[in-house]
């Protein structure tokens, strides 16, 4: 099997104690590497190597473009890695090979676009107009800084690309990074350790440390030299890394868990509608953040898109992960895969109806591997645990609505507000609905779409802060405001003034005649008082 090490101040180390652990093939149940288990030490050492590199300007004090040109070699070296880093995210996390291979792609091209925006249009500075302060007369203007050093912690339904989403807005801003991949899918993440190395990055700009999400992330959000947090994960998770944030004040960018609603209208193409339903919610076998696991079907189609839906469901090819054939792959690991069967008995038990799956899939020669069935739940209220929590797994609740009203107010009864779907033959009818649904990313006539520019991320328990786009940027920044006296002298200053001499408030009227008017309050009556 290979080892992998920790990546700390530009070096591959062991763990400080020596600890590994094994990382495991989903489809076959099988280990498949050996991978360094930090400790606190190992994260206190990659936190201090990321301040070292963060104050001592070595990438801070580079000029966005020179940032840019680095970054550039960096995405050079991922394509490079390309074809090692498809299969080795397929072998870790389970996903189908005709999935992974475009990862790297997605990652470079992410890379490449976010930071030639950052250096050539991003408001790095910028003017404020005149605002009249007659107290304080001057130029005044924003400067937007890197924030320092940044955590970012990945989950493992999609490793490489989210470790992108945290890496490539913090350091393209100027900061240095600690990252810090899920315990069970660690694999590509150190593999970018090695395509920084070789793109030449300064020493402790990126530190990748592996090992337990509890104590690691413990000691990451709480730590005084770590400036912000960026995290992908549950929406449990999400809350604690709040709380453990909350006594350093440290920024942070949480896109967290969901139970999206795809609304199907009776006028929509059903069969574009049943394939959208069908990628929305089984897509990575349902291991997904945004995936619309609460189908929301208009009366006047139910029946006819119930029967496609469910036959469309059985055509999907389950087998394992790095077969070209396969359309789904195995579940992340055991403990997923039991949670899953869980709210399926849990789904039954409320009274759901089960109309396809609901079981363990076999596939030939791979009895070790996590396979699960996709799953159809029909009469299923929007009260029952199937359909308000985050299940992970190919499980879909399917409701029935009579009319558009119905429909925003089901997709509305949620703690979540992370995305969401709408089919329908008539784009302003649908639009109406995305404007009345509180969620962060609607989909029309598409799901599961996401591009460079465009923000992603969540309305209520979903999330805090974008990833993406320009908001991302702004989202690794401090801003800061800058003024200029354009008063020569201290005497003319007028706060200065206040403070030396109350009297000469009377000379206020020189300056700001609209403000001195008579009666109880004014400033006339208050120098007549002086």
């Amino acid at each position: 099997m290979d080892n992998y090490k920790l990546f700390i101040d530009g070096k591959f180390v062991d763990a400080a104690d020596g600890k590994t652990f094994e990382t495991f093939d989903p489809g076959t149940g099988l280990p498949i590497a050996t991978v360094a288990k930090a400790g606190p030490a190992d994260a206190e050492a990659a936190i201090h190597a990321a301040r070292r590199a963060f104050d001592s300007g070595v990438w801070s004090g580079l000029s966005p473009a020179a940032r840019m040109a680095k970054l550039q070699d960096f995405a050079d070296q991922i394509a490079q890695q390309g074809l090692r880093l498809a299969m080795t995210e397929s072998m870790d996390s389970g996903q189908i090979i005709s999935l992974t291979k475009y990862w790297p792609l997605l990652s470079i091209s992410f890379m490449r676009n976010l930071s030639q925006t950052a250096a050539e249009q991003f408001p790095w500075q910028e003017e404020i107009p005149a605002s009249g302060n007659v107290f304080a007369p001057g130029r005044d203007y924003i400067r937007r800084e890197p924030i320092g050093v940044c955590a970012g912690i990945v989950p493992w339904n999609f490793p490489l690309y989210i470790a992108i989403w945290k890496l490539a807005p913090a350091l393209i801003m100027g900061n240095t990074v600690v990252l810090k991949p899920a315990t069970m899918t660690p694999l590509t993440a150190v593999i970018l350790g090695e395509a920084a190395k070789a793109a030449g990055l300064p020493d402790g700009v990126l530190n990748i440390i592996t090992g337990p999400g509890a104590e690691l992330g413990r000691v990451l959000c709480t730590h005084p030299d770590v400036d912000k947090i960026s995290l992908t994960g549950s929406t449990e998770v999400g809350r604690e890394i709040m709380k453990l944030a909350a006594d350093t004040v440290k920024k942070v960018t949480l896109e967290l868990g969901g139970k999206s609603a795809n609304i199907i209208l009776d006028d929509a193409d059903i069969d574009l509608a049943v394939e959208g339903a069908c990628f929305g919610t089984f897509f990575h076998q349902g291991q997904v953040c945004s995936s619309g696991t609460r189908l929301l079907v208009h009366a006047g189609i139910y029946d006819q898109f119930i029967e496609k839906m469910k036959k469309r469901a059985g055509e999907f090819r389950i087998g394992y992960q790095l077969d070209p054939t396969s359309h789904l792959g195995p579940l992340v690991s055991a403990e997923q895969l039991a949670t899953v069967e869980n709210y399926v008995k849990i789904g039954k038990e409320e009274g759901a109806e089960l109309i396809t799956g609901g079981e363990r899939a076999g596939v030939p020669g791979l009895d070790g591997g996590f396979y699960y069935k996709p799953t159809i739940f029909i009469n299923v209220k929007n009260s029952m645990r199937i359909a308000q929590e985050e299940i992970f797994g190919p499980v879909v609740s399917v409701m029935k609505i009579s009319d558009d009203d119905e429909a925003v107010a089901i997709a509305n009864d949620s703690l979540y507000g992370l995305a969401g779907g709408v089919f329908s033959g008539n784009t302003a009818r649908a639009e109406r609905i995305a404007a009345n649904v509180r969620t962060g990313t609607m989909w029309i006539n598409n799901y599961h779409i996401f591009a460079d520019f465009c923000p992603f991320g969540g309305y209520k328990q979903s999330g805090v802060g974008r990833d993406f786009g320009l908001e991302c940027l702004h989202g690794f920044v401090q801003v800061k405001r800058v003024h200029i006296n354009s008063m020569a002298d201290a005497r003319t200053n007028m706060t200065w003034s206040i403070l030396s001499d109350n009297k000469k408030m009377a000379g206020f009227s020189y300056f700001c005649p609209t403000m001195v008017t008579a009666g109880h309050g004014s400033l006339a009556s208050i120098n007549k008082t002086a």
